[in-house]
């Protein structure tokens, strides 16, 4: 599914984050400490070899809604932007936060001049955020963003599961019927 909005495409797919081959950048839901870990942050280290866990050093640790950029060394993406969500429950204001994180990647990717990006769904892993309010904060984020992007004309989210695809693409579109 994707919608063209202010000349920006926002496109949401099933697929691997480690695996987005046409972007510039890809989007890490990261652990504090910008290690690897299980879900998106292991499939990225792996992928990214031993080199982004050493430059991710001097980042570490990050707070809930910080984002941080490095290369992307062995994937197929110039960057990776390491965002740590909030766990659900735990980290309050959880909506607040969740946006911050979609918001400073946007920021980064600006100021970096990258046209393309790709998010998971941040925090509905590990962390326990429910994927359709979480699907909720990153798309009404985005939208309320991209008329503020000069740069960035790409923003996909990448969805691990069928499931999680279907509730992205169906707060896509109530989202946009609402404009």
């Amino acid at each position: 599914m994707e919608r063209i909005i202010k000349n920006v495409k926002v496109e949401c797919v099933k697929g691997d984050i480690a695996n987005q081959t046409d972007v510039i950048c890809i989007v890490n839901a990261a652990n504090a400490w910008l290690k690897p870990g299980g879900g998106v942050a292991g499939a990225i280290h792996s992928k990214a070899g031993p080199e982004l866990e050493e430059e991710c050093r001097k980042y570490a640790p990050i707070k809930p809604g910080d984002a941080v950029i490095t290369k992307g060394y062995n994937l197929p993406n110039k960057y990776v932007i390491h965002c740590l969500g909030p766990v659900y429950g735990v980290d309050k204001p959880e909506d607040k936060i969740l946006s911050d994180c979609y918001r400073n990647a946007l920021k980064i990717a600006e100021e970096y001049k990258i046209d393309s990006i790709a998010f998971p769904a941040i925090s509905t892993g590990a962390f326990g955020y429910p994927v359709k309010e979480a699907a909720e904060v990153a798309l009404k984020t985005v939208l309320e963003i991209i008329p503020k992007l000069k740069y960035v004309k790409l923003i996909r989210f990448v969805l691990y599961s069928e499931k999680d695809l279907m509730v992205y693409k169906e707060v896509l579109a109530g989202l946009i019927e609402e404009k």
